[in-house]
């Protein structure tokens, strides 16, 4: 499985920067996001390292795609939004800010005004904490 050691979803994954674990396989993790669009806003990356949709094996997108859909049911259940995308950007014309293939599993609330480019803002870090391990006990693999 490729790793980029300059890369800070590989450094998560090898554990030597820490994140909000909700849920993790052999090939996937996933995590809350620091700078969420709403509450309960996580993310889905796939184990090997690929820069975006065009470079990412098969198999890894199709591994993202079973996580994603498992932590969407149980963020849809845990948090219940009106709604809930799943994004995926590639490249700096769409925002793309971390060069390793994942998902954003993005609680909606209708009138909630959300952009495609929601921007970065710090979330409050004891409630994402709490968040997280909530919708990680509910997820239970």
């Amino acid at each position: 499985m490729s790793k980029d050691p300059d890369c800070i979803f590989c450094k998560i994954i090898a554990g030597d920067i820490p994140c909000f674990r909700i849920y993790e396989d052999e090939d996937t993790l996933a995590f809350m996001d620091i700078n969420p669009a709403n509450e309960g806003h996580c993310l889905v990356i796939t184990k090997e390292h690929a820069a975006n949709l065009y470079k990412v094996s098969d198999a890894a997108i199709s591994a993202a795609a079973r996580s994603a859909k498992k932590v969407a049911a149980v963020v849809n259940a845990v948090v219940g939004p009106d709604g809930i995308n799943l994004v995926q950007a590639n490249g700096e014309g769409a925002e793309q800010s971390v060069f390793h293939f994942h998902l954003h599993v993005m609680p909606r609330r209708i009138g909630d005004e959300l952009k495609m480019n929601w921007g970065h803002h710090p979330g409050d870090m004891e409630r994402i904490k709490a968040l997280g391990e909530e919708i990680a006990a509910a997820i239970g693999d």
